[in-house]
């Protein structure tokens, strides 16, 4: 198959509101599976007080979940590739709504950690599958399927410190009951909505991603994500702690990260790329993370400062986000879900112990983390400048759109 993809440059000007209902079911599920990343902000604080953690163990809520979630990246093509997209986005669903319910009922934080972890195997099957299906189903070609996904990535990391801080509010047990609820709407919408895709041609192998991986172009984005990952959760998940402020407090600052995280994706991002180009603009936005964690270092006992570094963030991930997710899509000459299982199994289980290390580090210098986080998203663009030669493409490919049959092929995780 090609593995060319069209450039925003190039996308239909295609109404977003004028998708197929499938395409919104989906979407709607990735708004809530996507909360789950910022849902326990705003409860990391409560939650090691009443149940008498340290920050690092407390932090583990992450460290499981990203982990999990990067492994069984490995098995999302296989699984769909047998069951079908819809299948697989059901059984994540119902995993999430089991586990995020049994977090909600722990006593302890080693029966929380270890129920995000079977949290992060649901939103393994579900994300890896969701950006497929939104690609074979929306109109407006890839790029505008892209913007799609990452808008509901972004009003979910949004939304999920917003309701993290509503309910955590009442009982920080009030977060995970409400992702189960609401997990529950999403897997009734999707049983109606979205109908069964075509019976899958071939079967996915498992060492798929590790072959894609040979490929320098993938090798050198997935790197650049497992690095820029730390300062990543360095902020998502320590920040919380300096900060020493409210739910509600927490819950609105990182809503208002997640806000222009998303506004960034979708509107800012496209119009870089377009004036600028794929790769400049990563390793600007990269930069500018870096100096941004770098500043909240200096200036780490100032919880002004740090709450405007961490809102600014957001217009910098935002913007890296979306492209790199298109870069993965055109990176390497395999089907896109194998080069988005390759990039996520490295992206997350890599980053997994950057929220435990930021965590640790903040028990002995309250400034460490984030001077740590500013190193390794420096390190991810120099990694991503002395790679630009294997990613020149990004920028070159064809602007024609797929065919149907491609689209279905990416939908079931064809290989």
């Amino acid at each position: 198959m090609s593995t060319l993809a069209p450039t925003r440059a190039a996308a239909p000007a295609a109404d977003d509101t004028k998708q197929p209902k499938a395409v919104w079911a989906v979407a709607f599920a990735s708004v809530i599976a996507f909360m789950g990343i910022g849902l326990v902000d705003p409860i990391l604080k409560p939650i090691g007080e009443q149940l008498h953690a340290s920050p690092s163990q407390v932090s583990l809520l992450f460290t499981s979940y990203m982990l999990v979630t990067g492994v069984a990246m490995l098995i999302t093509g296989v699984v769909s590739s047998r069951f079908g997209a819809k299948k697989t986005l059901l059984a994540g669903l119902a995993i999430i709504i089991v586990f995020a319910a049994l977090a909600g009922m722990s006593d302890t934080v080693a029966q929380i950690v270890g129920f995000r972890a079977g949290w992060g195997l649901g939103n393994a099957l579900f994300i890896a599958t969701a950006l497929a299906t939104i690609v074979g189903a929306a109109s407006g070609g890839v790029a505008r399927a892209i913007i799609l996904y990452e808008a509901a990535l972004g009003i979910g990391i949004a939304t999920g410190p917003l309701v993290g801080g509503v309910l955590g509010g009442i009982s920080w047990r009030g977060p995970f009951f409400g992702v189960s609820a609401l997990m529950a709407v999403a897997l009734v919408s999707i049983v109606v909505l979205l109908p069964e895709g075509p019976k899958p041609a071939h079967r996915t192998s498992i060492a798929a991603p590790f072959r894609a991986l040979r490929h320098r172009g993938l090798l050198i984005v997935s790197i650049t994500a497992l690095l820029y990952n730390f300062g990543f959760f360095t902020l998502l998940a320590y920040t919380p702690f300096p900060l020493d402020m409210g739910t509600y407090a927490i819950g609105f600052i990182f809503c208002g990260w997640g806000v222009l995280l998303a506004i960034a994706s979708v509107f800012l991002a496209p119009r870089l790329q377009r004036r600028f180009g794929s790769l400049p603009m990563m390793g600007l936005s990269l930069g500018l993370f870096a100096a941004d964690l770098a500043m909240m270092a200096v200036f780490a006992e100032h919880k002004p400062v740090l709450i405007i570094g961490t809102v600014l963030a957001g217009l910098f991930l935002g913007v890296n986000n979306t492209l790199i997710t298109e870069a993965v899509m055109i990176s390497a000459p395999v089907e896109r879900s194998t080069a988005s299982a390759a990039y996520s199994f490295v992206r997350f289980a890599g980053g997994a112990a950057a929220p435990y290390l930021a965590g640790k580090l903040g028990e002995h210098s309250i400034a460490l983390p984030f001077w740590v986080g500013a190193a390794c998203t420096a390190a991810a663009v120099v990694v991503l400048m002395a790679g630009r030669t294997a990613l020149a493409h990004l920028d070159d490919h064809d602007p024609a759109p797929h065919s149907v049959e491609e689209a279905q092929a990416i939908t079931v995780g064809d290989d």
